[in-house]
């Protein structure tokens, strides 16, 4: 039963759900277990339950892996290209023994080489959205853009975006070429596109937001109680938001927003994604499991009073401290 409300995303044409299916979750990255172990019968199983519901819109990545990700996808839509959206980006840079150099590369000839290598792994002709997924320091966005652009051309790609930038950075980039969307975290936990003013930027050119780790990384789910929830190798043990003192505080809200949540008769998951999707923003959330996308596709489709929102942003009012989204280094990564 397709029962997901369909909106524009941007003002180029594209028409997605009005929540998608963040994939990165069912492979590594370089070692490392991305929220917990993943299996691929059930990963599979995931994207094709998501497809029955009307969430056809996917996200992935050629770091996730890496490559394994867009390969385990290619398996889950074998024979039924042409129903999903595909989201992939490029921009960290993987040599060809497939390895990860940790170097961010967005030059025009590794942009071109990126795509032919995500077309083969994904299986297919054409990617919808194809988005830088961070900006490389030395190499001008005008440069990377023309060379997306070219690939809208070429009919290798339907539309563009950019992950993780400043307004400057959009501005200079939707100058060059359209941009469709722009992707950020963004959460109950996560607000600073707010406050930078880049969700006003993006509004302003027409250009489409979606919101990855719309859960705050799993902590609104409210199963996370204590640092020692997660296996050794999980990258969020590296992460500010989990650690020491400003774990419990974030408990706490979490339990404010679950009380909330349980008058409802919701998760407290529901919740929060229901409050984005208010907002009329596209959330990713990742899952690898066929119970929690049946959950995230319902929470879709609950439509919240101003009061409740109202409830929510109390609780976590804008410029609340949460702990940074990720350890130093990667922070340095982040177009500000």
């Amino acid at each position: 039963m397709n029962s997901l409300k369909k909106i524009k995303l941007g003002s180029q044409g594209l028409i997605v759900p009005n929540i998608g299916l963040g994939c990165m979750g069912m492979t590594q990255i370089a070692g490392m277990d991305i929220y917990g172990k993943a299996d691929e019968k059930e990963a599979i199983a995931t994207i094709h339950r998501s497809l029955e519901l009307g969430g056809n819109f996917l996200d992935t990545a050629d770091l996730y892996g890496p490559l394994h990700n867009e390969r385990l996808i290619a398996k889950a839509i074998k024979s039924n290209r042409n129903a999903y959206t595909l989201a992939t980006k490029f921009g960290y840079e993987i040599d060809d023994s497939e390895r990860l150099t940790w170097q961010f590369n967005g030059k025009k000839e590794y942009v071109k080489k990126a795509v032919e290598r995500s077309l083969k792994n994904l299986g297919t002709d054409y990617i919808d959205l194809y988005y830088l997924h961070r900006l490389d320091p030395n190499t001008p966005i005008e440069e990377t853009v023309q060379a997306m652009a070219a690939l809208v051309k070429e009919g290798k790609v339907g539309y563009i975006g950019l992950s993780e930038v400043s307004s400057e950075t959009i501005r200079r980039a939707h100058k060059i070429h359209p941009l469709t969307a722009v992707q950020t975290e963004y959460s109950l936990f996560e607000r600073t596109i707010e406050q930078s003013g880049i969700l006003n930027t993006l509004n302003e050119l027409g250009i489409g937001f979606v919101a990855y780790s719309p859960l705050g990384r799993g902590f609104i789910s409210g199963d996370i109680q204590t640092p020692d929830d997660f296996s050794d190798n999980d990258f969020r043990k590296a992460i500010p938001r989990f650690q020491g003192e400003q774990f419990q505080q974030n408990i706490e809200l979490v339990n404010e927003i679950k009380k909330l949540a349980d008058e409802k008769q919701i998760t407290a998951s529901q919740l929060a994604l229901a409050w984005i999707v208010s907002k009329k923003i596209v959330p990713i959330p990742g899952t690898k499991r066929v119970k929690y996308v049946e959950q995230n596709i319902a929470a879709a489709q609950m439509v919240l009073t101003s009061d409740e929102m109202n409830r929510l942003e109390k609780i976590i009012p804008l410029g609340t401290q949460t702990g940074a989204r990720y350890d130093e280094a990667n922070m340095a990564g982040i177009d500000q």
